[in-house]
């Protein structure tokens, strides 16, 4: 399979164009470096050494005997180079990692919050277009989010995508099965929404093949490919704008620094781990829905836990404190969250459970790398609104434990 990896350059987007190529796919990139950029102007780094896109993808070469091409164009923008790429390159299937990703990110400012919905949709939008505009039969597989069904359930478990409903008509009730109901937590969040919104459009109208995984929070740093070469290793972000909330602890208990728990800590999220991602990346591009046929979305999560569930776990292992500090998001102090995952599991996949993978991570990446940490932007300082910047604008650290 050729499969074209957008934003390969990126958190998820690298391992996944690694794993591909490792099994024997033929995996193109395409990136423009923007995370990157976004390091530079928030003034940080990954803990993680990241070299240069050119001297990964030398690295790989060197240690698989495989080839990886590399495609420089701005997705939103670049729209012609687009077309052109995908009919010289041929594609079977894109897998689409290409938007920004941080919700924090996304909140810092207007200027922010607008780059996230440009950046974003005109991405997805120019991909789907670019598709109908060759006329070939190309698989999409999306990165989406759990989060945009919000954070809570209506005592049931969260479906995968659709949800069906009864409808009072003069001639009695009518079964439908509609989108799962949004309820975006940020516009970083409120952009995937409306990725669904196009996707079902593109297929109704098209007849393209998509998949959109709704993906829950990403722990951990390495899969089997990424450490094969020090070179080749992933990103691991720990700052308060896209550090994801296990990897941040997992950070702090390595270096000292108190477990920042951010509200009551009873926010519940879906988690999974890196190695995790890829396969069901793969399961999915291997498992594609036919011509015509709805949007498949998949539920790309293995279990869920409390925040102050997980900092407690992390503090056992590693004798950690945790602090409780004011939350810079708007949102619910506690939620329950169940969510069905029950087609990746059908198709194979044997998660890695927090339980079993969290001391290593301590171990492998965050010790091993922690001289490179900066204290100074580990504090989550991107505020959701003015009530939440005067929140946290003198936080106290009440530590515990």
């Amino acid at each position: 399979m050729r499969v074209l990896v957008l934003g390969g350059d990126g958190f998820c987007g690298w391992p996944t164009a690694l794993h591909l190529s490792a099994r024997g796919h033929t995996v193109g990139i395409v990136d423009n470096q923007s995370r990157r950029r976004i390091d530079r102007e928030l003034g940080v780094q990954s803990l993680t050494p990241i070299v240069p896109l050119p001297q990964r993808i030398a690295a790989w070469e060197e240690v698989s005997g495989r080839l990886i091409d590399q495609f420089d164009l701005t997705l939103g923008e670049d729209f012609d180079a687009l077309v052109e790429l995908l009919d010289a390159w041929k594609p079977d299937a894109i897998a689409h990692f290409a938007e920004q990703r941080a919700a924090p990110y996304s909140m810092k400012s207007a200027r922010h919050k607008r780059y996230t919905v440009t950046n974003n949709l005109n991405a997805t939008h120019d991909v789907l277009a670019a598709i109908v505009e060759t006329g070939r039969d190309i698989h999409l597989a999306h990165l989406g989010t759990m989060g945009v069904y919000g954070y809570g359930t209506a005592g049931a478990p969260i479906p995968e995508g659709y949800l069906k409903v009864t409808l009072d008509t003069p001639k009695g009730p009518v079964e439908r099965e509609i989108l799962y109901p949004s309820d975006p937590g940020s516009i970083y969040h409120m952009t995937k929404t409306q990725d669904q919104l196009l996707f079902q459009f593109y297929v109704k109208n098209d007849r393209l093949r998509i998949t959109d995984l709704h993906q829950g929070i990403v722990w951990g740093t390495q899969t089997e490919e990424t450490r094969r070469d020090p070179r080749l290793v992933n990103r691991f972000d720990y700052d308060g704008d896209y550090g994801t909330v296990l990897n941040r602890f997992l950070m702090q208990a390595a270096l000292g620094y108190p477990l920042t728990v951010h509200g009551t800590g009873g926010q519940t999220r879906a988690f999974i781990n890196v190695q995790d991602t890829v396969r069901c990346i793969e399961l999915a591009l291997l498992n594609p829905p036919a011509r015509g046929e709805r949007v498949a979305i998949l539920n790309q999560m293995v279990e869920t836990r409390q925040v102050r569930e997980l900092a407690e776990t992390v503090a056992r292992l590693t004798g950690a404190r945790v602090a409780y500090l004011p939350n810079p998001r708007k949102e619910a102090d506690e939620n329950e969250l169940k969510v069905c995952n029950d087609r990746f599991l059908a198709l194979g996949l044997n998660p890695i459970t927090l339980d079993e993978g969290l001391l290593r991570e301590v171990t492998e990446i965050a010790r091993a790398y922690r001289d490179r940490a900066d204290l100074s932007k580990i504090p989550c300082v991107s505020a959701w609104n003015a009530e939440r910047a005067a929140a946290i604008s003198t936080p106290p650290l009440q530590a515990a434990g």
